[in-house]
């Protein structure tokens, strides 16, 4: 079946910055459906952006956050198979201070990039490698607004990692699996996959499913297959060079 750009759909009546957001959590079929008659991201994508920089910058102002950052980073070489010296740990503490300002900025760059070649990537799969005849420009709007799934994620774990007194994700499955050896295979897998990135990746299967007029679920089985490969892998390299060492 050839797919329909989203010109060709009927119109919509186009919704707010604020409506899109919150739409895209409550309803994003009818939300998407807004969006792709009426295309706009940069608003969109730059609340994203700002909301969690600006969350992460908080938290990461906070002594809490920045003996946080340091348990992380000491755990991440770890994880990859690296024994961080005392000389190590303390050039990280001397870091400290200024990782706020380094996450910010790298946030601030890194965002926008990411969603410009999520976009690209996502545009050439469907139009060229599928038929559809979607714009650039349809599939980018599609893309920042699934971002509002960040947004709520944002707001929903800053506290708790707080709280926590911990970066590491507190929604990833292997929360529920604690009688895991961390440093296990299935504890590494399951370690990334954390559920706000499932809901992103349904959301935006929806998004591109309007734009697209194909099926939400079959869009989402690929989508989430992709994700789970790419954990898997991750994981399984993870653990060769943990064993390596």
């Amino acid at each position: 079946m050839t797919d329909a750009s989203a010109t060709q759909q009927p119109q919509a009546a186009q919704k707010s910055l604020v409506a899109r957001l919150i739409g895209v959590i409550l309803s994003p079929g009818a939300t998407f459906r807004s969006i792709v008659a009426h295309p706009t991201w940069l608003g969109a994508l730059l609340t994203v952006v700002l909301v969690v920089a600006g969350g992460n910058f908080a938290l990461l102002s906070t002594e809490v956050g920045q003996q946080a950052l340091l348990d992380q980073q000491i755990r991440t070489s770890e994880a990859w198979g690296q024994t961080v010296t005392a000389a190590q740990q303390e050039k990280m503490e001397q870091m400290l201070p200024m990782m706020r300002y380094i996450t910010l900025a790298s946030t601030v760059v890194m965002a926008p990039v990411i969603t410009f070649a999520l976009a690209g990537l996502l545009f050439g799969v469907f139009n060229a490698g599928l038929g559809g005849s979607a714009t650039y420009r349809e599939v980018l709007a599609v893309v920042a607004h699934a971002g509002a799934v960040s947004i709520l994620a944002t707001v929903f774990t800053l506290p708790l990692n707080y709280a926590r007194e911990s970066l590491s994700s507190p929604t990833n499955l292997a929360v529920f699996a604690p009688f895991l050896d961390e440093g296990s295979l299935a504890a590494r897998f399951l370690g990334m996959i954390d559920l706000f990135l499932v809901w992103w990746v349904v959301v935006l299967a929806i998004g591109l499913a309007v734009l697209y007029k194909r099926l939400a679920g079959r869009v989402a089985f690929w989508l989430l297959g992709a994700y789970v490969g790419i954990a898997a892998v991750i994981a399984v390299i993870m653990r060769a060079f943990a064993g390596s060492q």
